[in-house]
């Protein structure tokens, strides 16, 4: 673990970002192909079920929001923890995260229950979208615990840096899903065809896999963090430290819930296949965002050590290096959805009008991505900094705040079109608000361009 913290501090930053973000953009580039390929095999079913996995969406992505946002404020804590060499602290850390990831999985399972039908029944009057979507959403709410806690693991395993077990236990589970996705949707190797279902099993299988990996990779090692009962105590500023990362980071995760909720409700009214344009983007796009939140995820660590030990030059060089790297994976996102917009969309076996519908939609949204780089990468550094309001307040505005007002008045001009040209609007007030922001915190003291 010294090792570790030594590398941390005093390794080059350059290299230092490199070998903590390779391995968690190859991970989550192997996550997005399973969000692709897991569409895919449901666009086979049909339309109506590509929708019904679209409406699911929101839903879903309300436990990956929880999960990632207080995995964030665990990691955030215990990286500062770490950089303080306090190592009491960083294990006390690590064990009240696992014991309130616990606490969600319980509230996740009465959420599913209570809440999936009459939420679905907003946003269609069709029968048989209503039951697809109901089957996928149950299953993902209700078995949510592997998802849960494998992600608390990740980042805890993240909060020190061992991101190359993140990077393969991660992998790991999204092979397993997308090996199980046609077994179970189209009834192979003598399983029942379960169609819409048996994507959502497919799903929770996957996670779960994941989870008992990472517990049988503790048992066999400890990583330089001990969780254990002994070290659960009634720490109240500890849990206010997790939240107040954790929760603003989860409600920046939820922001695509909310939005795409949002949006379907002014979409329906044009046509569903809008709404199914929508829900094909949100899945292209994790294959630009997530490669970059890997990037973002290998420096979060890095700052939150050295901002821990006062190493300030070293903060603003990762800040420096992670914009570039991240605005080159945003250009070839770019470059791609002017390019070739059509040939991503077969993908889906989208007919005539999805396609001519969802290349206008992709070319317009993808003007945002390269702008989009500043406010990802200063959200992450607000987190890593334990400042999880100035992060939720860009992502507020890069998500929400904007993208819903504006698109539903441009659309009333300019029919759907309005929708996607909200997205780079938003993009452009999110950047100009998080150069403010980081601009005037501690009188710019981690403002990427200032020198010693």
């Amino acid at each position: 673990m010294e090792k570790q913290n030594n590398k941390m501090g005093e390794k080059p930053v350059l290299s230092l970002l490199f070998s903590m973000s390779l391995p968690m953009m190859l991970s989550m580039l192997v996550q997005s192909l399973y969000n692709i390929v897991d569409s895919m095999y449901v666009s086979w079913l049909g339309t109506e079920a590509l929708t019904a996995v679209s409406l699911a969406y929101p839903l879903q992505n309300i436990v990956t929001a929880v999960s990632v946002g207080i995995g964030v404020g665990i990691s955030s804590a215990l990286s500062i923890s770490l950089g303080e060499k306090n190592q009491e602290k960083a294990n006390e850390t690590a064990t009240m995260g696992m014991a309130l990831t616990l606490v969600h999985c319980v509230l996740f399972i009465i959420f599913g229950l209570v809440v999936t039908r009459p939420f679905l029944q907003l946003f269609t009057g069709s029968p048989e979208i209503l039951k697809n979507a109901c089957d996928y959403t149950y299953v993902v709410l209700c078995a949510s615990f592997g998802s849960l806690l494998q992600i608390a693991l990740e980042k805890i395993y993240q909060g020190i840096g061992a991101m190359k077990t993140t990077m393969v236990l991660l992998a790991t589970g999204c092979i397993i899903n997308i090996i199980l996705d046609p077994i179970l949707i189209f009834g192979l190797l003598g399983f029942p065809a379960m169609g819409v279902r048996g994507a959502a099993i497919a799903t929770v299988i996957g996670q779960i896999g994941a989870f008992l990996l990472y517990v049988v990779v503790y048992l066999h090692r400890n990583p330089g963090v001990t969780i254990h009962p002994r070290y659960l105590k009634k720490d109240w500023q500890l849990i206010r430290k997790i939240y107040s990362v954790g929760i603003p980071s989860s409600m920046m995760l939820m922001m695509p819930s909310l939005l795409v909720s949002a949006l379907n409700g002014i979409l329906a009214a044009f046509s569903q296949v809008y709404v199914a344009v929508l829900g094909i983007y949100f899945k292209l796009q994790t294959f630009i965002y997530m490669p970059a939140n890997g990037m973002i995820q290998g420096m979060r660590p890095i700052i939150g050590y050295n901002y821990g030990a006062g190493q300030y030059e070293r903060v603003r060089q990762t800040i420096r290096y992670c914009l570039l790297g991240t605005a080159a994976i945003m250009l070839l996102g770019t470059i791609l959805s002017l390019a070739v917009p059509g040939g991503i969309l077969q993908l889906f076996q989208a007919d005539a009008e999805l396609l001519a519908e969802g290349e206008t939609a992709l070319r317009i949204i993808s003007l945002g991505f390269l702008i989009s780089t500043v406010g990802t990468v200063f959200a992450g550094v607000f987190e890593a900094l334990g400042r999880g309001g100035e992060s939720l307040l860009i992502s507020l505005l890069r998500q929400l705040v904007i993208t819903v007002p504006a698109g539903y008045i441009l659309s009333r001009f300019l029919g759907a079109s309005g929708i996607w040209i909200a997205f780079p609007v938003s993009e452009l007030a999110a950047s100009i608000a998080a150069v403010i922001l980081l601009k005037r915190y501690q009188n710019g003291e981690f403002f990427p361009l200032k020198r010693d």
